[in-house]
């Protein structure tokens, strides 16, 4: 997985859908719950830090708050599509932000 465009995969969509309280979500450990709570109250150099540590869960929990579509997207995601689908014609994700696969994204790295 790309730190640059990471993918998202359902299992870190449902994470992010149980902490904003939507239909899919799953409640993860209680790490993951005080890694969201971290990332989400960091400043701008520690959400940097936090984001190359954890790129996937950084990228689920920024498409969640700051992308209008970004919830229903995931939910898609924790559903079993992609958010956009990539134009390979693979819906099954994970996606990057950009709507690519896993193997288009990892082909054009």
């Amino acid at each position: 997985m790309s730190t640059n465009s990471p993918t998202i995969t359902r299992e870190t969509a449902r994470h992010v859908l149980w902490r904003y309280d939507r239909v899919g979500g799953a409640q993860p450990g209680t790490f993951t719950t005080h890694l969201m709570a971290a990332i989400e109250s960091a400043d701008v150099r520690h959400r940097a830090i936090l984001r190359d540590a954890y790129p996937e869960l950084t990228a689920a929990l920024h498409l969640a708050r700051y992308d209008e579509e970004g919830l229903a997207k995931l939910q898609r995601i924790a559903g079993g599509e992609g958010p956009l689908g990539c134009k390979c014609g693979d819906s099954a994700g994970p996606f990057t932000f950009d709507g690519r696969c896993e193997n288009c994204a990892e082909a054009v790295a």
